[in-house]
Order: structure tokens, then sequence, then C-alpha cells
């Protein structure tokens, strides 16, 4: 079931990104969600609903859990359940910007189990299941093996370095940043960074794909108090996300529960 809800994922979300971009550059309308969700394009709204018609008419007895769809408890009762941001890094579109994804997943039993994020303007596809090795546009990708967190080229938020959130000290590193998080998980999985950080209460919708691609990279993936993720939670959010090489994580962790 991985592998052909795996093929069911990326070929909606090439479907997606043919959407987007369609809006894409175009001054799409915009509205305000309100500060907790942030803006919403014509193009999410869009994109969510292709996303919503194809993959359910697909699987008809899976649950729906979306960014731009009103959640209900019927997902809480099915086995599977798909979990959709149809934007992630909708700021970065408004802007022009080439960094916004669709992150598409499949929760089995809480668990991530097929998964795909999409970068359309890169046409950069990442993937991975419980049966798959995590991929980027088909070839195989690993996290760092780096072993010492100074230094270390960690994903995070300015914010995220106040020292009151470190009670054993804020590491040393060095600092990038983007807009989505599905794409900071990916990073993290392919490599590119040594790791990706944030402690702020996140939403599933944003980092249930990218977490199975980046644990299956070889990241360690928890949330901030080294718990793992559970995912078609009532709630939807997870308490942070650390997703780093092992010996990261674990200087990590020391230093956030000291």
């Amino acid at each position: 079931m991985p592998a052909h809800d795996l093929a069911l994922l990326t070929d909606a979300a090439r479907k997606a990104g043919r959407i987007a971009l369609g809006h894409w550059k175009r001054n799409p309308q915009v509205w305000d969600k309100g500060v907790e969700h942030g803006p919403v394009t014509e193009a999410d709204l869009a994109v969510n609903d292709m996303l919503y018609a194809t993959l359910l008419s697909a699987r008809p007895d899976y649950g729906w859990l979306s960014e731009e769809t009103s959640d209900t408890p019927a997902r809480l009762t099915c086995e599977r359940t798909f979990i959709i941001d149809p934007i992630d890094g909708t700021r970065a579109f408004i802007a022009g910007e080439e960094t916004f994804a669709h992150s598409l997943a499949v929760a089995t039993h809480g668990k991530i189990t097929a998964a795909v994020v999409y970068l359309p303007a890169m046409d950069r596809l990442y993937t991975a299941s419980l049966t798959a090795p995590p991929l980027c546009d088909g070839q195989p990708i690993a996290a760092s093996t780096r072993a010492d967190l100074t230094g270390a080229d960690i994903l995070i938020t300015k914010t995220t370095l106040d020292p009151s959130k470190w009670p054993g000290g804020v590491p040393d590193i060095h600092r990038s940043f983007r807009a989505s998080l599905a794409y900071r998980l990916c990073l993290a999985a392919e490599g590119r960074h040594d790791g990706m950080l944030t402690l702020r209460d996140t939403w599933e919708w944003d980092i249930a794909a990218g977490s199975l691609i980046a644990e299956k990279a070889g990241a360690v993936v928890t949330d901030q108090r080294g718990a793992a993720l559970h995912f078609n939670t009532a709630n939807a959010k997870a308490a942070g996300v650390l997703a780093l090489p092992p010996l990261l994580h674990a200087e990590a962790l020391r230093r956030l529960t000291a």
C-alpha cells in the first residue's frame, strides 16, 4: 500500500505544481487568515480543491487533514489519513520566490507511510515511503553525518536561538533559513544543511511529508522534547521539530532540556 500511495501522491503533487505555477508571479488574490495561520491565496485554494477531489476519489476510505479545509473529527476514526499542505511557504509564493512547496503525506495509525514534497518552481521532487528510499528527483539522498553541533549549518529562525529557550546554552551554529518547513526538512534529508530545528508548535501538514523523508535519509526526527512525532492527532500539532544527525540531535536535546 505505501508504494501505491506514493505513486498517487507523486502524480497529484505534479498536478498541484501546474496549478500553482499558473498563479505564481501573476498577482494572485490574497487573503489574511490571521496571525496564527498567515496569508492564503487563490492558488492555495485551487490546489487544495484539486487534491481533495483527486486523492479522495482514489482513496475514499482515507481521512483528510489539510491547512485549507475546515477540520472535522471524522479523520480521527480513519486507519489512513491524507495530511496535506497545498502550498507550504505561501509568503514565499506571494513574493515570487522559488522555495514554496506542496507537501503531501499519508499517515497510517499515526505514522507517516508515504510522503512527497514538490517544489514546482524548481521542479524538485522529494519522495519516500516505508518501503521506498528517500529520493530527490529519483536519486538517493542522505542526511549529514556531522558529529559536532558547534559550527553546524542549521536551518533555524533567529527567534529560536533566544537564550531563554536553551537552558543548557545556545549552540554556536551557522544559521540558515527557508520559508517552507517541508523544504527545510528535505534540505536536512539531502545533507545540503546539517539539519533543521524549530521550537514553535508546528502544524502537522507542514511537517508530515518532510519528517519521513528526513528520517529515512538518516536524520533523527523528534519533537523538541525528544519524543517521536505522531500524526492525525486531535489538535494536529507537534511540539516543535528537530531533524538532525544523531550526535547533533543528542547535543541539541541536551541543551534544550538541561
